[in-house]
């Protein structure tokens, strides 16, 4: 029965610490770069795009590498917010792993 009752003080831990990590999660930022850093995207913690910066030099490009390079440095954003949001869950979760558990998006 013990171990029960840490389980459930557990939960309740999480549980108030769920919204202040949620607030956390909405503030972090995270950029993708490509074409060695001609194209630039920054990711806020909702997964939206909040700013991108494609360099002058690149305007002569094809519009098919244009694209490609855009759709490459939000792909490498989106790698790097999925890293920040899992270490800001790991802090919450205290390492603990729990299966199956995903942070709602």
């Amino acid at each position: 029965m013990n171990d029960f009752t840490k389980i459930l003080n557990k939960a309740k831990e999480l549980e108030s610490n769920m919204k202040d990590s949620r607030e956390k999660i909405k503030k972090i930022t995270a950029e993708g770069v490509s074409g060695g850093d001609k194209v630039k995207i920054v990711l806020n913690g909702e997964n939206e795009i909040v700013n991108i910066k494609i360099s002058k030099e690149i305007y002569q490009e094809n519009i098919n590498i244009l694209e490609d390079l855009i759709k490459a440095a939000h792909n490498n954003a989106k790698a790097s917010l999925k890293n920040k949001t899992e270490e800001e869950i790991a802090k919450l979760t205290g390492g603990l792993g729990i299966p199956g558990f995903k942070w709602p998006m």
